[in-house]
């Protein structure tokens, strides 16, 4: 399976959604980063956001890929998937995230609008709502969205598909790690904390184990946003 990430909006969470939602759900997958400059830090491929032609090529050849497009790259990716015509065939969805925000959701319509206008069905672009408190009415919440999706009909849209908002996305940035990776440490950091001699180790110690409690309960939120988004036909 191959997903673009995209949103002509920034701080949407495309790279949560690709790193930590759909990477470790498809296996065997490729994360690319579209990118203007290659930056420090990707945990996959980075190509420039003029470098289609080298991209399109690229997924030919491979099975599985999660492409994260920089908001300032998808006007040209988008470009150059016109002038590639068909090539938007290569993907098998379109994932749109988007948050709450007035700017953010008229960007996503307007992306969601550029996709149908280069000829992408409804039944692959599908939207993605992030940070969504876990109290919240996704419905009221993103109403726009809702409003833009009955009158044009022009995407996938499905409440279920809701990121609760948790401080440790922000976390795993900062310490560089995954959810997978945390869940998946059998260090006992109890243990570690009641042995802890310095105030440094044991407040590491229990970020630990604070990360490992968030995380499973992410985990969780994510396997079923991953089964409405992408499992689901």
């Amino acid at each position: 399976m191959k997903i673009a990430v995209l949103n002509f909006s920034g701080n949407v969470g495309k790279s949560t959604v690709a790193k930590h939602l759909l990477l470790p759900r498809i296996p065997g997958s490729n994360l690319i980063s579209v990118e203007s400059i290659n930056s420090d830090g990707n945990d996959g491929d980075t190509v420039r956001g003029k470098e289609f032609g080298a991209l399109s090529e690229q997924l030919m050849t491979i099975n599985n890929a999660v492409v994260d497009v920089g908001s300032s790259n998808v006007e040209d990716f988008m470009r150059l998937m016109k002038m590639f015509r068909g090539s938007h065939d290569d993907f098998d969805l379109f994932v749109v995230p988007t948050v709450r925000e007035a700017k953010q959701l008229s960007d996503t319509m307007s992306t969601i609008g550029a996709l149908g206008a280069m000829g992408v069905e409804s039944k692959k672009i599908r939207v993605i709502f992030n940070r969504v408190d876990v109290e919240q009415s996704v419905e009221d919440a993103f109403y726009p969205l809702f409003a833009f999706h009955k009158d044009t009909n022009s995407f996938t849209l499905r409440p279920k598909a809701a990121i609760h908002f948790s401080e440790l996305y922000q976390r795993l940035g900062v310490n560089h790690l995954t959810i997978p990776g945390i869940l998946g440490d059998t260090t006992d950091y109890k243990e570690v904390l009641q042995n802890a001699k310095t105030s440094e180790a044991k407040q590491a110690a229990a970020a630990r184990i604070s990360m490992k409690r968030l995380a499973l309960s992410a985990q969780a939120n994510l396997d079923s946003v991953f089964a409405s988004v992408v499992t689901r036909a």
